[in-house]
This record gives structure tokens, sequence and C-alpha cells, in this order.
């Protein structure tokens, strides 16, 4: 498919107006360019399609952890919302941290008022350092009002497990667990088990009415896992955008993340848990040697 434009008119036909596949990112800002927007709109980028923002919060952070976060105001996530809605238009949505249960239902509020689709919503309450980014209060508020709005939920094992109130701690808890978030209200889950032992890595897509997909690939050595949740979900959320199904966005999803692990693996960026290589095309990121 074409990863620059939606769709080419018949032979014949009038030509319509170009536009680019649009994605909205509504997450916080991570000033160590690793995760949260700054992944988000590297992955857009690199996968053809035109990144727009609604920022949550502001972060303080670096490879090796949160120092400080600052909430942008529910009127001015808003405010950002509405304005890109309402000009460029929205193909589809990854949402990442809400950190509070009004900005939650500011987020909520704005899907259903302006119809957007095809969000995919990646329930960040930890960062790769440790670091508790969303409040107890606010999971209750997360799952009432954006679970039925979400086309795809992302959570990781430990988010998993925080919602289901449970530990996860193997491969044969999956498929239950992700059924357990299919019965909190998500429409389809894809449940993240890099956080298990073992040389393979894998995940398990669960769509309703008890359709389960294992999806694994051999475990990358690496020091460099920061932003993997962030760019996994915005890479599905770009591949919905460009007009793929569910279950193809998320491999393909899969496919570019494994592949943005593998070419920055080696790669040295701070003192503690470096980022992926976004744009690991030939021509689209060089990597310098160290001095």
């Amino acid at each position: 498919m074409n990863q620059d434009l939606r769709h080419a008119p018949p032979p014949g036909a009038a030509a319509l107006p170009r536009r680019y596949a649009r994605v909205l990112s509504i997450a916080g800002s991570d000033s160590g360019g690793g995760a949260g927007i700054q992944a988000d709109l590297k992955t857009f980028a690199a996968l053809g399609c035109y990144g727009m923002t609604a920022i949550t919060a502001i972060t303080a952070q670096n490879t090796q952890g949160v120092r400080a976060i600052h909430g942008v105001p529910p009127e001015m996530l808003r405010a950002q919302i509405d304005a890109v809605a309402t000009d460029i238009g929205v193909d589809a949505v990854k949402i990442g941290m809400l950190h509070s249960p009004e900005v939650v239902r500011v987020v909520a509020e704005a899907i259903a008022r302006h119809g957007l689709h095809n969000v995919v919503l990646d329930p960040v309450m930890v960062a790769t350092s440790g670091d508790r980014l969303i409040a107890q209060e606010t999971v209750g508020v997360l799952v009432r009002e954006l679970f039925p709005l979400a086309t795809l939920i992302t959570p990781n094992l430990d988010e998993a497990g925080w919602l289901l109130g449970r530990t996860l701690d193997s491969e044969a808890q999956l498929a239950d667990a992700a059924d357990a978030l299919l019965a909190l209200g998500a429409r389809a889950v894809l449940l993240k088990g890099g956080h298990l032992p073992g040389e393979q890595v894998v995940d398990l897509l669960a769509l309703p009415g008890g359709v389960h997909e294992r999806l694994a690939a051999a475990r990358i050595a690496t020091h460099n896992g920061h932003g993997t949740g962030c760019t996994l979900s915005s890479a599905i959320a770009a591949y919905l955008a460009l007009g793929e199904t569910l279950p193809e966005a998320v491999r393909l999803a899969r496919r570019y993340i494994l592949s943005a692990i593998a070419a920055g693996a080696d790669v040295r960026t701070g003192q503690g848990q470096g980022p992926l290589n976004h744009g690991f095309a030939p021509l689209a990121q060089r990597v310098i040697e160290a001095g």
C-alpha cells in the first residue's frame, strides 16, 4: 500500500485532492525524545503518515528516569484536540499518558464529539525506568470512559496486572487475562508479554468472540528499550490510518518495532535505557561512530 497518500483515483476518474494519512497522538512529552509524543511523531513519519499532537503533560526525563511531571490544563488539552480535528482531520488516534481523571474525561468527550475512530489506547502507567506515571484514581475512569471507545488497548503485563488486580508472570496466563480485559469493556486487546523471561517475546492479540492470535519473535539483546510501548501503539495507529485491518496493522507494527529495536541495539544514547532507532531506513537516519 502507498504509505504516503491514501488512494489513487481509478483510470479516467476525476483526480481527488491528495492528502496524507493523518494520525493524532494524545500523550505526554518526553524531553529525552525516546518515548511519548516524540517517539510517536518519529514513528508516524517513518511510516509515511502526517503526525499531530495534543500534549497531556510535560515531563522532565531522560534515559535514566522521570524527574518531574507537569500536567497540561484540561481546557488546553481540549483546545489542542479541537484545533486539529476541526481543521486537518484525523484518520487514527494514539492515546498515551493520561495522568488525571479530568484529562481522561476530556479525551473521551473529544473522541465522541468529533467522531474519531481507529483509536489505539496505550494505558501508560509506569515508565521503562519504573517511575509511576498515573494516579490510582485515574485507572477506574480510564476503564469506564475510554475502554469502550478504543479500537485496541495495548497494555504490558504490569499494566494488565494493575488493571485486573493480579500478577501476570507466565505465558499460560495471557489468554485468560486478555479475555478479562475484554470483559472490562475493551473491544480488542494486544497484551504485550515482553516482560516474561525466555528467548522469545510473546504477545497475544485478543478479539471479540474468543479469537486469539499468538505473536512471537526472537528476543533482541539490547539495553535500549525506552519507548517501545509508545512506538508500538503509534505504529499500529499509523497502519490503521493507512487502511490496514486491525490484525494486519498489529502484525506490521510489530515488524516495524522489531526492526527499530535491532537497528538501535548497540547504539549508546545517554547513561540509562536508551531509545530505539525509529528511523532505521538507510537514508532516514545515520548512526555516527562515537568519538
